[in-house]
C-alpha cells in the first residue's frame, strides 16, 4: 500500500455499507454525504446527526510541567482551565501567523488532550514536540488511538441519555468527562461545530462500530440520521464558525481574524508569538483590519471562496466561504471586508461571480443561533 493512499478510520466499512459517497479529506477517506445533504443538515437543526470526526489529530501532552508547555506554546491561557474543561485555542508562528484553532481538553491534573484539525495535526504535533524542549512534559501522537464520534442536534441530549449513567445534565458546554456510553469506555465531550447542542465521544478504533449501531439504533425513533463532511461545512457556516484554511490562515493573525480574545497576555511567561501578537493587537486599533462579516445573497448564486468583495466598483474584501444555506434558504458566505464596510446593512455591497456583480447583503454573524 503506498504511502499516498487515504487513511481510513475504524467506521470506514459501515460508511460503505450505507451507501456514503466518499471524499479525500486532508489524506483521509471520508463521508461526503449519505444522501441528501440539505436532509441531513436540517436533521442537525431539527432532529439530531450523527458524524464520524475520526479524522481529526488527538494530541495527549502529559507531565509535571504540561500546562508550563501548553501556555508557552499555545496562544491561550491554558494552565487557568480546569480539569473536566475544555478550551479554544491556537497555535501561532513566532510571526503571529494561525498554524491552526485547536480544542484542549484538561483530563487530570497533568494531563491535556491537543485536538487539533486534520489537515494541521502533523504540523501541530511537530510544532508542539519541538516547543517541549526545556519542558519537563510528553507529547504524544494519539492519532491512532482514537475515534470520535459526534451527535449534535437537539435530540442529542435524550439520545445519549438512553446510552449512558454519566451525568450530562451537569456536563457544561466546553467540557469533557469520562463514562461509558453503549458499554463503550468514552470521553464524553460537549463542544461541537455546528451551532446545536451535542457531544462528541472520544473511543477505541475498536470500540467505534459498536457504538455507531448503538447511538443509530437509540436515535431511530426521534430521526436520527448519518452526516458527512458536506453538511457539517453548512452547519458550522451558519454558525458563523471558522473554518482553518477558509477563515483562518498562516498569513492571518487570531486579531486580524476578529479572534483576539483568544490571545491572553496577561499569563504568566512567554510564549510563541508574544511580541508579533502585540504588535498586530496595537495595529489592528490603530488602523482595524478587515473584519469577518456574513453576506447573504438577494439572488440565487452561490459566492466560492476567493470571489471578491465589491462595493462602487472597488474589491472592498474576499469571500472566505459560501454556500446555499437550508436554513435561510438563500446563498450565504463569510467575507473579510474593508472595516469602512463591515456594518451590518451597509448598501452597495456585491460579490463578483465570474465578472457579474450580485448584491449582497451585510450581516453580523452568526447566520443561525439555535433558541436556547
Amino acid at each position: 500500500m503506498s504511502s499516498n493512499a487515504p487513511r481510513l478510520t475504524a467506521l470506514d466499512a459501515l460508511h460503505r455499507s450505507l451507501g456514503a459517497t466518499m471524499t479525500d479529506f486532508a489524506g483521509w477517506d471520508m463521508p461526503l454525504r449519505y444522501g441528501s445533504e440539505r436532509d441531513e443538515h436540517l436533521a442537525v437543526r431539527t432532529r439530531a446527526g450523527l458524524f464520524d470526526l475520526s479524522h481529526m489529530g488527538e494530541i495527549t501532552v502529559t507531565g509535571p510541567q504540561a500546562a508550563a508547555l501548553l501556555n508557552h506554546a499555545l496562544v491561550g491561557n491554558i494552565a487557568s482551565v480546569g480539569v473536566g474543561r475544555a478550551r479554544y485555542t491556537m497555535i501561532c508562528r513566532e510571526d503571529g501567523g494561525i498554524l491552526d484553532d485547536l480544542i484542549v481538553y484538561r483530563l487530570a491534573e497533568n494531563e491535556y488532550m491537543v485536538v487539533a484539525n486534520a489537515s494541521n495535526a502533523q504540523v501541530v504535533l511537530d510544532a508542539l514536540s519541538e516547543r517541549a524542549a526545556g519542558f519537563d512534559a510528553l507529547v504524544r501522537d494519539d492519532r491512532d488511538a482514537y475515534a470520535l464520534i459526534a451527535v449534535q442536534g437537539p435530540e442529542s441530549p435524550g439520545i445519549l441519555k438512553s446510552l449512558t449513567d454519566a451525568d450530562l445534565d451537569g456536563l457544561k458546554y466546553y467540557a469533557g468527562l469520562p463514562g461509558t456510553v453503549a458499554g463503550v469506555p468514552a470521553l464524553i465531550a460537549r463542544t461541537g461545530y455546528t451551532g446545536e447542542d451535542g457531544f462528541e465521544l472520544f473511543v477505541a478504533p475498536s470500540d467505534a462500530e459498536k457504538l455507531w449501531q448503538a447511538l443509530t439504533d437509540a436515535g431511530a425513533g426521534v430521526g436520527l440520521v448519518p452526516c458527512g463532511l458536506s453538511c457539517r461545512d453548512t452547519l458550522r457556516l451558519e454558525a458563523g464558525m471558522p473554518l482553518y484554511g477558509h477563515e483562518l490562515t498562516t498569513s492571518l493573525t487570531p486579531f486580524d481574524a476578529g479572534l483576539g480574545r483568544v490571545v491572553k497576555f496577561e499569563k504568566e511567561g512567554d510564549f510563541v508569538g508574544r511580541a508579533a501578537l502585540q504588535e498586530a493587537a496595537s495595529r489592528a486599533e490603530e488602523n482595524p483590519p478587515r473584519v469577518l462579516v456574513g453576506l447573504v445573497a438577494e439572488g440565487r448564486r452561490v459566492p466560492r471562496a476567493g470571489y471578491p468583495v465589491v462595493a462602487d466598483g472597488k474589491v472592498i474584501g474576499e469571500v472566505t466561504s459560501g454556500a446555499p444555506s437550508p436554513t435561510l434558504g438563500k446563498p450565504i458566505a463569510m467575507a473579510y471586508v474593508d472595516a469602512a464596510h463591515a456594518a451590518p446593512g451597509t448598501a452597495g455591497v456585491g460579490v463578483d461571480i465570474r465578472g457579474s456583480h450580485e448584491p449582497y447583503e451585510v450581516v453580523a454573524l452568526p447566520f443561525y443561533k439555535r433558541q436556547k
